[in-house]
């Protein structure tokens, strides 16, 4: 189509029957008309292939690829397999639990159609819970005090963000395939179960990115998803790749960044991410590793956190007795985290 280069839209999925049919509904709801959406299922156990296959029938623009399961700790091997797939000019990411708006790929091919310079394009995204009803929040805050970082200028200083947390919600992504191919394809490193971290972290020192100020989809928080499910080893792997790519040549050419003050940050970062891991153990009732999360929240990083020490001793004698630490946190007027 004339000026309107086509978008290979790159969806990995996996026991999403819930959501995938609100997920690819998007995508054809999408105002911009030329894409491609690859679907790539992970060996799902539910009726994700069938629901899948049932969109791909209907409109030629979707493809079903059906493998076995390898999952989210080679999920860079799914992405590129979509990648290699794809035939478009600008690579999008696109979750099977996550949705668009319609004006998504609009706004973004625009943005990006009038900088060349630019590697990629991003926006906020609303974090709702399962079916939507309600709006946790939105990310990131347009008038944070780092958003002058947001748009990479100069290039590696959006690094000053990620080396503490990221900042863009994957599903907002759209990837020059040029900027893409640059770096090899998506990443994954430090045994982290996602690949959209490492691969911003390369993609900074390619070029500019354009970061648009409006909400352009929603992403689903719910309680057994990855987050969930993997916080400590998450939070490790996020300390890992901040470190590397801190003391890395082009690190040390774009940050000043006091290290010990980086490394003070994650103690305080993995106390929570134990103490909140052992909690959504205990909800699983998987008891005896929700203890060993909980007593290296309790015992371990030295004295940082000790609120969340704290909250981590009384779910070790919870996890103990096999009690319910949730209606406690109902009973106290606290959100439980099944809501999530």
């Amino acid at each position: 189509m004339e000026n309107k280069p086509l978008v290979s839209i790159i969806t990995p999925t996996y026991n999403h029957e819930k959501y995938l049919a609100d997920c690819i509904e998007s995508v054809l709801a999408q105002t911009y008309p030329n894409w491609e959406m690859i679907i790539l299922n992970d060996g799902s156990s539910d009726r994700t292939a069938e629901i899948a296959a049932t969109y791909r029938e209907a409109d030629s623009r979707i493809s079903l690829v059906n493998q076995e399961n390898v999952g989210i700790f080679r999920l860079s091997e799914t992405y590129n397999k979509g990648v290699g797939m794809a035939k478009g000019e600008y690579i999008a990411i696109l979750e099977g639990d996550d949705c668009w708006v319609p004006q998504k790929l609009d706004k973004q091919v625009a943005a990006l159609q009038n900088d060349p310079s630019a590697v990629l394009c991003w926006s906020m995204a609303r974090c709702v819970n399962a079916d939507k009803s309600q709006v946790y929040y939105t990310a990131p805050d347009r008038d944070a005090p780092d958003a002058n970082f947001y748009h990479n200028e100069p290039v590696g200083s959006i690094l000053n963000i990620f080396l503490y947390r990221n900042c863009i919600p994957a599903l907002t992504i759209l990837i020059r395939r040029d900027g893409l191919k640059q770096i090899g394809g998506f990443k994954q490193l430090f045994n982290l179960p996602l690949v959209d971290l490492p691969t911003l972290y390369e993609l900074t020192a390619i070029g500019p990115f354009i970061f648009i100020p409006e909400t352009l989809g929603d992403w689903r928080n719910y309680a057994n998803q990855v987050t969930k499910t993997y916080p400590a080893v998450m939070t490790e792997g996020f300390y890992k790749l901040a470190k590397s790519f801190l003391n890395s040549t082009f690190g040390k050419e774009v940050l000043k960044v006091d290290e010990n003050a980086l490394d003070c940050y994650y103690a305080h970062r993995m106390v929570i991410a134990y103490a909140r891991s052992g909690r959504y153990k205990l909800i699983r009732k998987e008891y005896a590793s929700a203890r060993k999360d909980y007593l290296k929240a309790i015992f371990g990083y030295g004295m940082a956190e000790p609120v969340w020490k704290l909250r981590a001793a009384v779910g070790w004698v919870f996890s103990f007795f096999h009690l319910d630490v949730e209606g406690l946190s109902k009973m106290m007027g606290k959100r439980s985290y099944t809501e999530q």
